[in-house]
Order: structure tokens, then sequence, then C-alpha cells
């Protein structure tokens, strides 16, 4: 079985956010299953060729991008990066890194990337039998194969899959967009797989066109089709489809994420040497300029500052989380209103709560290895990956109970959950975690029974493989 998934990132090569993790651990995971599997990303600027020991990889002279192509270390995943320096020599992957905002051609840019990568699997990698899509920046394609390529040979068998990880990023552009994206301008119709409200959605096409759609949790696949708030207008698009979304977990690496292999951190522990935990405890408190106090509860964040992660929810509990004696530290960035507050909150409060904005891979180890408590208080999660990470390194996640939160942390069992996102409901999980981590015996339960949970990549890989491999029988 041959796959090719398409996405805008990949770990370590490209990364903004937890797609990027998917993408780098997935189909390594999927290989050991038998599955020949490669990946297709832009050539960002920011990517070091000769660190990852990318070539270049010789196309068609026809063709208006360039190739480099690596393998995945301990792996025989291939990695291809497509180039054009119109479009990806840039500073940010996402957005302007000058204004912060999305780049001015940014539907030219994911238009040139998806027809790219068909047009290399047409020429170099084909037959191909699952096109796997990932998010909006690669939402035409399966829309390309139905309308554009569905009288070539190379895809005649060709199955598509499209993930959906994040229902709130679409790709909304205005209407004369349809003029350059390759598909009949007539078919911009009302009511169409094109048209959302006067404008081009990329997200709804792949819903639209895509023989199966899959998110990253069971409940974040109950919550975008019945909860017409969680599917961001696409609610009746996504209960019209033959069949219905279907939710599977991610997982983390666990090459990556091993606390008794990990060189990011202090001190290396596991299940049988949890003591080890402390002096990462004792490191953070010095990073994040708190007190060096062991019996203190620490609790972490490590988040986009945005209003779906519910940050605003937690600095109007932190005089709760103050008035029980617990510490806070926060790692990461986002809105400049929320960077404010919570960079005054730890200036009136030092000592107690400390602030460390931007993204920090090796910080991050280091919070999840110290951290009493991981804080997850999102208004909407399609899965996190935070959450995983705390159970794996013995840091009980404190949830909110939507998404792949609630159908990966069990309450009073790996974790806390709590509901709704308030700030009452936050700072009555507060309290029962204060109150847990006064009672040692029961917090090192929590923490060991978290440790124990697999959250790794091997069931998910096998639900894709089921996936995969009923597409792929012929149905009588």
């Amino acid at each position: 079985m041959r796959v090719v998934m398409i996405a805008a990132e990949a770990a370590p090569y490209a990364k903004v956010g937890g797609l990027a993790d998917v993408l780098g651990a997935l189909p390594p995971q999927l290989a050991k299953l038998g599955i020949s599997v490669s990946i297709i990303i832009p050539r960002y600027r920011t990517i070091d060729l000769r660190s990852f020991d990318f070539e270049p990889y010789p196309v068609p002279e026809n063709l208006n991008f360039d190739i480099h192509s690596a393998t995945i270390p301990n792996s025989s995943v291939r990695v291809f990066l497509i180039g054009n320096d119109r479009y990806f020599d840039r500073d940010g992957i996402y957005l302007d890194s000058k204004t912060g905002l999305d780049y001015s051609d940014q539907a030219d840019r994911w238009i040139f990337f998806q027809r790219s990568a068909l047009e290399f699997i047409r020429t170099e990698l084909s037959p191909v039998d699952i096109v796997h899509c990932h998010d909006y920046q690669a939402g035409l394609i399966p829309g390309y194969l139905r309308r554009l390529y569905s009288s070539q040979k190379e895809f005649s068998q060709t199955k598509t899959v499209f993930t959906i990880h994040n229902m709130g990023y679409q790709g909304l552009f205005p209407r004369e967009v349809m003029t350059r994206t390759g598909f009949d301008d007539t078919e911009f119709q009302p009511m169409s797989p094109f048209e959302f409200f006067g404008q081009i959605n990329f997200l709804k096409i792949g819903v639209s066109f895509a023989d199966l759609v899959t998110t990253v949790s069971p409940t974040y696949a109950r919550e975008i089709q019945e909860e017409d708030a969680m599917s961001f207008g696409l609610g009746g698009v996504l209960r019209s489809r033959p069949q219905p979304v279907l939710g599977i977990l991610n997982g983390i690496d666990y090459d990556v994420w091993n606390p008794e292999t990990d060189a990011r951190i202090a001190s290396r522990f596991g299940l049988a040497t949890l003591s080890a935990r402390a002096p990462n405890k004792a490191a953070l408190q010095r990073r994040f300029g708190l007190r060096d106090e062991p019996d203190r509860l620490l609790c972490a964040v490590i988040s986009r500052m945005a209003w779906q992660k519910g940050l605003d929810v937690l600095a109007d509990a932190v005089p709760a989380l103050v008035a029980r004696g617990a510490q806070l530290a926060l790692l990461g960035s986002g809105g400049p209103e929320l960077e404010r507050r919570f960079t005054a909150l730890a200036h009136d409060h030092a000592g107690q709560i400390g602030c460390v904005l931007g993204h920090d891979e090796d910080l991050a180890h280091l919070v999840q290895a110290g951290a009493d408590a991981i804080l997850v208080p999102s208004r909407f999660e399609p899965c996190g990956l935070t959450q995983l990470c705390a159970m794996r390194y013995g840091a009980v996640p404190v949830v909110a109970k939507v998404g792949g939160l609630a159908d990966t942390v069990v309450d009073l069992a790996t974790g806390i959950q709590f509901y709704p996102v308030t700030r009452e409901a936050l700072e009555a999980a507060l309290h029962r975690t204060a109150e847990l981590w006064s009672d040692r015996a029961a917090w090192q339960a929590l923490q060991t029974n978290a440790m124990q949970t697999d959250v790794s990549w091997a069931e998910p890989a096998n639900e894709f493989l089921r996936l995969y491999t009923g597409l792929l029988t012929p149905k009588n």
C-alpha cells in the first residue's frame, strides 16, 4: 500500500503547531505496519537542508518548482520539499513575520503548493493508493482529483482521506480566488462545494470531495457534526456526507517524549524512579523566577495565547490559584493582550507566577518534567498533545472536558476534568487539584495511572491502516 501525506508542516523540519508533530510521528508508525509512506510539505527558507540531509531531486524541466528529498532517520519514510522562492522563501510559514498577519498572497501560495504536489505525484510517485490531505492547505486536492485529474490514468485507483485538525482554520478567501484555482469558475454557485457565504472555502472543498474525512478525536468528531458553534458554519456540510466524520485520536512520539531518555530535562526519571523528578521542578522554578519551594504545588501552561485556549479564563482565576499558595509557570505566545496580562500578573506576583513568552521546545520538555500539574482550559480542543505529554511525564493534566481532552483524561484517574469553561469551574478544579496535592499518596496514584496510559501512535496507526484498507477493498 502506497500513501502520500500532504500538509503545510512536519516536525522536525517545519513546525508551528500540533499538525507538525502528527506528520512527524504518524508516518513512521504507519511504515512499521508495512505501508510505504511519503510526505510532501513546502521548502521553507527556515528549513536547514544540510542538517537534515536533504538532497536535490531531479524533476522534469517543464515543472516550475524544485524538489529536495530526505529520509526520516530510522525509518523508510521519504520527505519531499516543494520549492518555489516566490511563495516560500520567507521567514514565516503562515504569517508575515513583520506584521503578524496572513500573507497577502496566502491563497495563491497554497494553490501553487497543492497543484505542484499533485504534478509531482503524477510524474514521479504514481501509482499511489491513498493521498492523505491535512487541513485547508491541502483541502483543494480531493477536489482536484475529482474535477481535474479524474481522467488521468496515474490517479485512476487513488482514494483520498482528508483530516481536519482544527475547524477554526478553513482557508476563506475572496470569490475571485476561484478563478485562480483551476476549477471551472461556473461551479461557484450558492450551496456548491466551492461557495461559502460569498467566499471560497478550501476546507469545505476538502470535506465535500474526499472519500473519507477524519478528525483527531472521537468527541471532536461528534462536536463538529452536532454542535453548530463547533463547526464554524460547516455543520450541514459535515452531516451531509455519505459517511460520518471519523474521530481517530492523535498520539505522541515516544522517541521524542520519553522521560527516561530525554536529554532536554535536568533529571531523567521513570515510573520506578519518580523521586528523580524533583531536580526538574527545581530547575523549572529557577528558569521562571519562582521561589525554590519543592513542597509548593507548581502548575504550568504550555500554549498559544488565544481565545480558543481559554487563557483569559485562567487569568481571571489567578487570584484563586494564588490564594491556595500554588505557583504558575506559563510558556507561550500569541495575542498581545493576553501576553501583556500574564506579564503583568508575573510582575505583581513575583516568585509565585512566572511567564516566558515565545516557543521553546527544550523548555517545553522541562516544563512537562518539572511541573506538578499542567493546565489546559481550552474552550475547544480537537485533540491536544500537551495533556498527552503531561501524562507521559507524570504531570497531572487539569483539563476542560471538551474534544480530545475529554477522550484522553479520566477524571480522578489520570487527571482532573472541569466543565463548563468558566472562571468558577476552573477555580473549583484548581481547588480540587490543591486538595489532591496535599494527599501525596493520592497524587502519586494519579501520576502512576497517567504514566501507564498508552498515548503513543501505536493504536491510532492501526486505526488508519484499517481505514485505508477498507477504502481500497472493493465493495460488493
